[in-house]
């Protein structure tokens, strides 16, 4: 029984998750190597990322050869997301001002331990991320830099685009798709192995975190962690549980069947390092290859939860902790601000200091250097953003898929009852 247990995934990345929290305590030396670690592995997903996107997108078109029903999925797609996300904002400023986690607190930002991108260029000034530059910035004039980069969005734009032109082919495309089923699954193959090395990447991204920031940095800046844990617990319990349920399916199943991706997401603090398996389980859970290739990318552009929820509470923490009033107004406008720069942001290495610095500078409320003060926890919380980014892309999935009766409910109850087979 025991053996059984220690074989799976899921037990395997709890234990490695454990050893990183006492390995960071303990040898906060080993912080560098850790990440060396947790790093080779997150590099190993994105590897694949952009084939597998690529793959489930073309061949998804490919068997629909209908694009107006393509464009009705990402419309759909893309009014959930900004629904979703600006009531993940507005929960965010709630909280924020009911629990006030910067209140009491004096806070001292120090130049030297400011990131760079706070002194890049694209925060001298509010950064420009209307729906245009993203709409300039998906159509790539080079699509395999586009594959080098791993620009999820130019490579959703050209992979439907190549669905559709194969599917114009009729009978001569059909030995296309089959080279294209056999090359996908070789990567699905190739993403089966790496996930087995999941448990080495939650045990260094855990032990760097630690290792690296020390348990200790979490004291004064406690009430805020607190805070974005408790908001993102609201949201996934109390909105996406209504969500679940408005639309027929369980949140608890559906958390279940994706516990071993919440697990990896906790252990290396990224969303990304379960993408490829997510498109894969979501198919599995009886939603449409051609839905899921659509949604999931798209939302890990458009529809990040979490991120709105920690920095709409980041803006409000801040203006506390520095003591700068800011009044109902000021924080609609600041709600409307983060609206498009946290998606116009999406993909940038700390994009979460550049959305919160574009956002100071657009309200002329405080310096950017003030962000800084986030630093030492910012790490900590980014596994509630990512676990709650997470959990609500495989809904949303959910909820496109049956809206377009796209949702097979025989594979949902093999899903959430294997054992009955």
């Amino acid at each position: 029984m025991m053996k059984n247990i220690t074989r799976h995934l899921t037990f395997q990345v709890i234990i490695a998750i454990i050893l990183g929290i006492l390995v960071g305590m303990f040898f906060p030396t080993f912080a560098n190597t850790a990440k060396l670690i947790s790093k080779t592995f997150i590099n190993m997903i994105s590897m694949l990322i952009a084939p597998i996107i690529f793959f489930t997108i073309v061949l998804g078109i490919a068997k629909m050869g209908d694009m107006k029903k393509v464009g009705r999925v990402g419309g759909k797609a893309l009014l959930y997301f900004e629904v979703i996300t600006t009531v993940a904002i507005f929960i965010g400023l709630v909280t924020a001002n009911l629990m006030r986690p910067g209140d009491g607190l004096n806070p001292v930002v120090v130049q030297p331990d400011i990131p760079a991108v706070l002194n890049t260029p694209a925060v001298a000034a509010p950064v420009e991320t209307g729906w245009m530059d993203f709409i300039s910035h998906i159509i790539t004039p080079n699509i395999f830099e586009s594959f080098a980069k791993g620009d999820i969005l130019q490579i959703l734009f050209f992979a439907i685009l190549f669905g559709f032109a194969l599917s114009k082919m009729g009978r001569a495309g059909r030995h296309t798709i089959v080279t294209f089923e056999n090359l996908s699954q070789v990567i699905f193959n190739i993403m089966k192995f790496v996930m087995k090395l999941a448990p080495l990447g939650a045990f260094g991204g855990m032990a760097f975190t630690v290792g690296n920031y020390g348990l200790s940095t979490l004291i004064p800046m406690g009430k805020v962690m607190l805070v974005v844990y408790i908001t993102c617990i609201i949201f996934i319990f109390v909105v996406l549980n209504l969500i679940c349920y408005l639309y027929k399916f369980s949140l608890w199943q559906y958390l279940k069947y994706i516990r071993q991706e919440i697990l990896v997401v906790l252990g290396t603090s990224s969303s990304e390092s379960v993408l490829p398996s997510m498109i894969q389980k979501m198919e599995r859970f009886g939603c449409s290859k051609s839905v899921v290739g659509l949604v999931i990318p798209t939302g890990y552009s458009f529809n990040l939860d979490g991120t709105s929820i920690y920095l709409s509470i980041a803006l409000i923490f801040l203006t506390q902790a520095f003591k700068v009033e800011i009044g109902i107004t000021e924080q609609i406008a600041a709600m409307g601000i983060l609206m498009v720069t946290s998606k116009g942001a999406a993909g940038v290495t700390g994009s979460g200091f550049i959305v919160l610095s574009s956002t100071l500078v657009s309200l002329n409320i405080m310096p950017i250097e003030n962000v800084a003060v986030l630093l030492g926890v910012d790490r900590f919380m980014s596994e509630a953003r990512s676990i709650t980014n997470l959990i609500g892309n495989g809904i949303a999935v959910v909820v496109i898929a049956k809206s377009e009766k796209e949702f097979d409910e025989e594979k949902y109850q093999l899903a959430i009852n294997p054992t009955t087979t």
